[in-house]
């Protein structure tokens, strides 16, 4: 499975419209070869290098097996299943780096899972769909994108 976009390259910088420092909107994604058997998506955004540990961006699930791509500003469609990240809103937080604290990295992965149907709570966090997502997930692919402030 591979995901991309076409706003940056895998190891590239994120550009400035889709930080804090921007726009803030979500950036297109692609994906393509899930594998046979997969019922649904969920795409997930963290930052690993975050100074109190790592900050949850965004989680998108029930993502149907048909759908291959998500839009820039996808996130503020309002029939995508999306629950509160680490800024407690739902939907994308996109990098916000603290200044001079070097380059963070944003991990956008996505899982192949073999369920429709994630059961989450209405007030479900992004590791909360995570640890659903990993009782079914059979592929999962991963794109990296940098930003410093």
């Amino acid at each position: 499975m591979k995901l991309a976009s076409s706003a940056f390259a895998d190891g590239a910088a994120i550009p400035r419209r889709f930080t804090c420092d921007g726009e803030n909107v979500s950036p297109p994604l692609q994906w393509s070869g899930a594998p046979e058997g997969t019922r649904s998506f969920v795409l997930l955004c963290d930052d690993p290098d975050a100074p109190a540990g790592t900050w949850h961006h965004w989680a998108v699930y029930d993502i149907p097996p048909v759908v291959t791509e998500l839009a820039v500003s996808a996130a503020q469609n309002t029939k995508l299943k999306q629950v509160a990240n680490d800024f407690r809103k739902v939907g994308y937080g996109g990098p916000c780096p603290p200044h001079g604290h070097g380059p963070h990295h944003y991990h956008f992965r996505l899982l192949a899972l073999s369920t429709d149907h994630l059961r989450a709570k209405s007030n479900a966090s992004c590791p909360d769909i995570e640890r659903e997502a990993r009782k079914y997930a059979i592929a999962e692919t991963i794109l990296v994108g940098w930003y410093e402030r």
